[in-house]
């Protein structure tokens, strides 16, 4: 479709038609419960200004899009635009902040001029607060972002712009089930050192679906040390905690400041189907006991002499036990 240029009406500065209506091919289309009317043109990119109130909170600059735009020779999917209330002529985004900032970048900072002409989609007006919010969370929903890493930031920033309950029926969600997204968003900032914004979401998610009972403040704070202390690596340690925070000397173990995932596993009791069976089982079960003491409690007895003798007289057994077992 070619260029159409567009111009307020003067006695209706909220809505937008182009100079000539001959040429304007309106299209209603439906985002959700919100029916707008918008026609396509391409305009250039210092005629867009972003929305300083859109949700999204993670990082817009992305080198891989920028990849994506300049192998596609432009931006694929339009820009959906309104009319900007405050300067004539211009027109502010309703969705596509990210493909216009990094066009922005490849025209400013690459001097690539060509994708200074920018595809978009124009609504005949003005939006409403809510109702620009309600397309924005539709139009991200339908993209594989959404359960990766941005439901959780855009409920959090939902609750700056407009309040627990409007940004629950935004989403569609109970307060409740909104409250857990802020929680996770909020936990995920304080895995700081993790690199991946997307990997601490999904780390976050992990923790808050621990049993509730396990994880007390202490413990929440252990984690979220030793995360950032890359004691913990990946989410399956997390699921790990489990098994290791119902364990009370396995969770001993893990608030030391020095223990590990695996150092916490080993002092947990083990699971009785894979308890060997006979003297296996049971010499199983002493080293077992033994790794399971914390480490404090191995600090005070360091030089206790009748410890020291039993660890002897264990030690003669099993050297004696082991040449029975190996001879021919």
């Amino acid at each position: 479709m070619g260029n159409q240029t567009a111009h307020k009406i003067p006695d209706d500065p909220g809505v937008v038609q182009p100079s000539d209506d001959s040429e304007i091919n309106w299209q209603e289309r439906r985002l959700g419960r919100t029916l707008l009317k918008t026609y396509r043109t391409t305009l250039d990119l210092y005629d867009i200004l972003p929305n300083d109130n859109q949700p999204r909170i993670t990082p817009k600059e992305d080198l891989e899009l920028q990849r994506q735009i300049e192998a596609n020779e432009g931006i694929f999917e339009p820009l959906l635009l309104e009319p900007h209330p405050e300067h004539s002529g211009k027109y502010r985004i309703v969705d596509g902040d990210r493909r216009w900032t990094n066009s922005k970048i490849l025209v400013e900072v690459q001097k690539k001029d060509q994708f200074r002409s920018i595809p978009v989609e124009i609504t005949n007006r003005v939006l409403e607060d809510d109702e620009r919010l309600r397309v924005w969370v539709y139009i991200h929903r339908q993209r594989k972002e959404w359960d990766r890493k941005e439901k959780e930031g855009v409920a959090y920033r939902l609750v700056d712009l407009v309040g627990r309950a409007s940004a629950a029926n935004i989403l569609g969600i109970t307060v409740r089930a909104l409250d857990k997204l802020v929680e996770i968003y909020q936990l995920s900032e304080k895995l700081g050192d993790v690199k991946d914004p997307g990997a601490s979401i999904t780390w976050a998610r992990e923790i808050k679906n621990l049993n509730k009972k396990l994880v007390t403040p202490t413990i929440l704070d252990a984690i979220v040390k030793k995360v950032n202390e890359e004691k913990i690596t990946n989410s399956k340690d997390i699921r790990e905690l489990r098994k290791i925070l119902r364990d009370p000397v396995a969770k001993a173990e893990f608030l030391s400041d020095e223990s590990t995932i695996k150092s916490s596993l080993e002092k947990a009791a083990p699971s009785t189907p894979d308890k060997p069976e006979g003297l296996a089982g049971e010499v199983s079960a002493l080293v077992d006991s033994i790794r399971r003491h914390s480490w404090t409690t191995l600090a005070e007895l360091k030089g206790d002499k009748a410890t020291l003798s039993k660890i002897e007289e264990a030690e003669k057994t099993l050297s004696e036990l082991r040449k029975q077992l190996e001879r021919d």
